[in-house]
């Protein structure tokens, strides 16, 4: 939403319920945001409460403010995509605010905005098999992706970011605890897609990319790349842009990467094949791109993967490499977690 239609959503606390109805009638939208004089949110008015206060007496020229929901549902300035569509959709609302620290709009979350309208004919697997070993006692009982983070296990939250981004069918690829999984997910109605299941056989785990050779035995549309991601990372990603890329590159596995910087802690000596300084660089930064876990697949890449043994999405590209396939890089910005460790998790959790 632009800084325009931003404004055009607001009315003032002393605006009428005319005014109201004005705003809501001039953007298409289901409430009028009311703000004060250094636009802080005071209260909204939906559609709703309009109909009501005029089925109730009310006429158009009486003030809104007392018809308003004043401790409004907002969100804070730079939430996550996949966190508002969840609060929408557990509140059944579709708009929210989106507010500093001081209680002053700076945005509109409309449904519309949160959830793409154009549904996406790719598929997703979410990698969600792993035994989560390096947790300890957190996963003897709970698998990895079902951990909870601000509220939600991490599955609900990356197959909440798919939804947003247009994704209407998610294959989960399940071994260890793949009951707790099935069980929480079930057809994947409650998370606005539907879910389908890659089952491992329990004894022979299929590593981070074996399953997907699973989905040659499944009614998956398999005529366009397929987005795959782990099953217990915290990263917003636009899959769009993800795929755009893909296909501009004509590649035929698209990587995500992300910039990781090291700082040394020592001066860094360059020396001459003959043993003589160059010169002395002191705590000097490193900066690599490392493997952020989300792909994009063309569908005969997964023909390359040995049928019921397990393999990696590393040793898939290094086949796609040695054959001369074109492997793209596509950069990830955002705060990326993988919740691997203890650690990891309390830092999901913003514990650290």
């Amino acid at each position: 939403m632009t800084a325009e239609d931003l404004d055009q959503a607001c009315a003032r606390t002393d605006a009428t319920l005319r005014d109201v109805a004005l705003v809501i009638d001039r953007l298409a939208s289901s409430l009028c945001v009311l703000v004060d004089d250094e636009r802080r949110v005071a209260g909204v008015v939906t559609d709703g409460d309009l109909r009501r206060a005029l089925l109730g007496g009310a006429t158009l020229e009486d003030a809104a403010l007392p018809y308003a929901t004043t401790s409004p549902q907002v969100v804070s300035a730079g939430s996550r995509r996949a966190l508002v569509l969840d609060l929408m959709r557990a509140l059944r609302i579709s708009a929210v605010p989106e507010v500093d620290a001081d209680n002053r709009i700076v945005g509109l979350h409309t449904l519309s905005d949160v959830v793409r309208n154009e549904r996406l004919p790719n598929v997703a697997v979410v990698m969600a098999g792993g035994a989560g070993t390096r947790l300890g006692r957190l996963t003897r009982h709970t698998p990895k992706p079902l951990m909870t983070v601000a509220g939600r296990p991490i599955l609900d939250w990356i197959i909440l970011g798919l939804v947003g981004d247009g994704i209407g069918d998610v294959y989960v690829s399940v071994n260890h605890l793949a009951e707790r999984i099935e069980s929480h997910l079930g057809d994947g109605s409650g998370l606005g897609c539907s879910i389908h299941y890659l089952r491992e056989e329990p004894r022979t785990p299929l590593g981070t990319a074996g399953s997907l050779r699973l989905l040659r035995n499944t009614e998956a549309d398999l005529g366009h790349p397929v987005l795959v991601t782990n099953g217990d990372l915290m990263v917003e990603y636009d899959a769009r842009a993800l795929l755009d890329h893909h296909r501009a590159h004509g590649a035929a596995v698209t990587m995500a990467v992300r910039s990781y910087q090291h700082e040394v802690p020592f001066g860094v000596v360059e020396t001459s094949p003959e043993g003589l300084v160059r010169c002395i660089t002191e705590k000097p930064t490193i900066s690599l791109e490392t493997n952020a876990a989300v792909y994009a697949v063309e569908p005969e890449i997964i023909d390359l993967l040995p049928e019921g043994e397990a393999s990696t999405m590393p040793w898939l590209i290094d086949q796609c490499l040695a054959r001369g396939y074109p492997v793209a890089a596509w950069g990830i910005g955002e705060d990326w977690i993988d919740v691997g460790t203890p650690r990891d998790h309390a830092r999901a959790k913003g514990e650290l």
